[in-house]
C-alpha cells in the first residue's frame, strides 16, 4: 500500500479536495493508497514512511520524497498532469 500526505497551507480545505482526488484516481487505476493530511509545517514529524507529498501551497524543502504541487485538483488547471505525476510514484 502507497502513503500519501496531502499538505495545504493554513486550513484543511484545499488539502481535503485534493485528498478526495487522490483517493479517487488511486481507485479507478486499482492502487491501493492511505491518504492522510496535515498542514506544511508539520511534513517534517510526519514525513516517515511516506510515498509521496501532495501540497497545495507552495513547497521548497527536500523531504527525502517526492513532492507534487497538487493546486490542479483545486483550480482544475493541469489536472491530467498532476493525475499522471502522481500516478507515476503510486505505480513505482
Amino acid at each position: 500500500m502507497k502513503k500519501v500526505i496531502v499538505a495545504c497551507g493554513g486550513a484543511v480545505a484545499t488539502s481535503t479536495v485534493a485528498a478526495n482526488k487522490i483517493r479517487e484516481l488511486a481507485k479507478r487505476e486499482g492502487i491501493p493508497v492511505e491518504v492522510s493530511q496535515c498542514r506544511v509545517n508539520e511534513l517534517d514529524s510526519k514525513k516517515d514512511g511516506i510515498d509521496l507529498i501532495v501540497t497545495t501551497a507552495k513547497v521548497r524543502k527536500d523531504y527525502g520524497v517526492p513532492v507534487i504541487h497538487g493546486v490542479a485538483f483545486v483550480s482544475g488547471i493541469n489536472i491530467a498532469a498532476t493525475e499522471q505525476n502522481i500516478l507515476n510514484v503510486l505505480k513505482q
